[in-house]
């Protein structure tokens, strides 16, 4: 399993956490917990409020959408992002295929952190602010 110092780097990697820079990578690093997922759990329910992000630091989990599975993660990947944000519906259900190790930033840290960081702020709207974009070129195309 990696140590908390490769969090950063499977961190680093989360476009919402893409321009951070070491130090407040490593205090969302510090603000997560570490949870450890049996084989066959459902961890995020589509459909249902979300309130976490998770990073996968070990196992692999099944993401379905509508029933029909849509993608296989990893370790380094990660879902749940956006209920950081907001308390919007889970947009798919993930299931542990495997027994998993996660890195898991829930909503009210993920706020005491934009206090305690307020630059922070203003990168994580400029990654939000991208990745709209992206998914707009991609809708018009």
């Amino acid at each position: 399993m990696p140590s908390r110092s490769n969090y950063l780097d499977h961190l680093a990697s989360v476009p919402l956490f893409a321009g951070l820079s070491k130090r407040e990578l490593q205090e969302v690093a510090r603000a997560a917990d570490e949870v450890d997922v049996a084989a066959g759990k459902e961890i995020v329910t589509e459909g249902r409020t979300g309130h976490e992000f998770f990073l996968i630091l070990g196992g692999e989990a099944v993401v379905k959408r509508n029933g029909r599975r849509i993608a296989a993660l990893g370790p380094g990947q990660y879902f749940g992002e956006l209920a950081l944000l907001d308390r919007g519906p889970r947009s798919a259900t993930v299931v542990a295929s495997t027994d998993m190790r996660l890195l898991v930033l829930g909503q009210r840290e993920f706020a005491g952190l934009l206090e305690t960081l307020p630059g922070m702020a203003a990168k994580l709207l400029r990654a939000m602010s991208q990745r709209l974009r992206d998914a707009d070129t991609k809708a018009v195309n």
